[in-house]
């Protein structure tokens, strides 16, 4: 990465029974971090049981400082949460990679559901989003891979694509993410 990068802030944001403190999340906060970059992983209110008008409502309150210069990096349901999120603010931002990112139901989580009963606006998040990136398994078991890419057609983001990874979980192993980390760093230089 570039001095440019110098004044950049990035936001993680976990999805379902996450923390900042699981899977791949720390790793990219130490390594932005040790890059100069302002970086914040958002711990969501009860993550094991997701609201979504309490998700929504909490990063409204705590997002204080999101600029052109903002980037987010999501994962699972924290990728249609911060769209939602974007798209009610609707402040230009740098850019987002969304990880494992989905737009409708998921087999066997209809509790989420709220989360997908609107599709996002988006027409408005890609004028106020130039830089999108969507990263996704093709083994993953919870999130179809197949969700992603339709999800990353619509939302005209790039399409990044592992064969393995799964949902990029820390149980299976997955505690770095360099794609990641590398499609961020594209979008910023």
């Amino acid at each position: 990465m570039s001095n440019q990068t110098q004044n950049k802030n990035v936001y993680i944001i976990h999805g379902f029974d996450a923390s900042s403190e699981r899977h791949w999340f720390p790793w990219l906060n130490k390594l932005l971090m040790d890059k100069g970059i302002s970086v914040e992983s958002i711990d969501m209110p009860t993550p094991a049981q997701p609201d979504f008008g309490t998700w929504i409502s909490f990063l409204s309150k705590r997002l204080t400082n999101v600029t052109r210069d903002t980037y987010f990096v999501a994962h699972s349901l924290g990728c249609i949460t911060t769209l939602r999120y974007l798209q009610k603010a609707s402040v230009p931002i740098g850019g987002v990679v969304l990880v494992s990112g989905f737009d409708q139901p998921i087999p066997g989580f209809s509790f989420l559901d709220e989360f997908t009963a609107e599709m996002p606006d988006y027409k408005l998040l890609s004028e106020i989003i130039p830089n999108r990136a969507v990263v996704s398994a093709m083994d993953d078991p919870i999130v179809p891979h197949e969700f992603s890419r339709t999800f990353t057609k619509r939302f005209g983001a790039v399409f990044y694509e592992t064969e393995t990874g799964g949902h990029y979980l820390d149980a299976c192993g997955i505690t770095t993410l360099p794609i990641v980390y590398d499609a961020l760093s594209q979008m910023m230089e």
